[in-house]
């Protein structure tokens, strides 16, 4: 396998998975309220934003790790090419 294919494969992968936790975090976030003022009648509603809330907040670490990571593997992809043009021009 050569490593342009892996290369390639991971980077792919990286983004995809980086889709799909922003994906997650946006269905989530569909049903957050910016602001509701509630009094103790809505104890309901409140644990359920309560429980969105905390379900966006484990994901996030994730998301900032993949964001690095595709930044990293983006940089890998971009000097790998600039590599090649440079050694082919030799």
């Amino acid at each position: 396998m050569s490593l342009v294919l892996v290369m390639w494969s991971v980077y792919g992968a990286l983004v995809a998975i980086t889709a799909v936790l922003y994906i997650y975090r946006g269905r989530l976030q569909r049903d957050e309220e910016d602001q509701i003022f509630l009094d103790d009648s809505f104890e309901q509603e409140k644990v359920a934003q309560e429980l969105i809330v905390a379900k966006v907040n484990k994901i996030e670490p994730s998301l900032h790790v993949m964001k690095w990571l595709v930044a990293a593997a983006t940089l890998v992809v971009i000097v790998y090419y600039i590599w090649d043009i440079i050694t082919q021009f030799k």
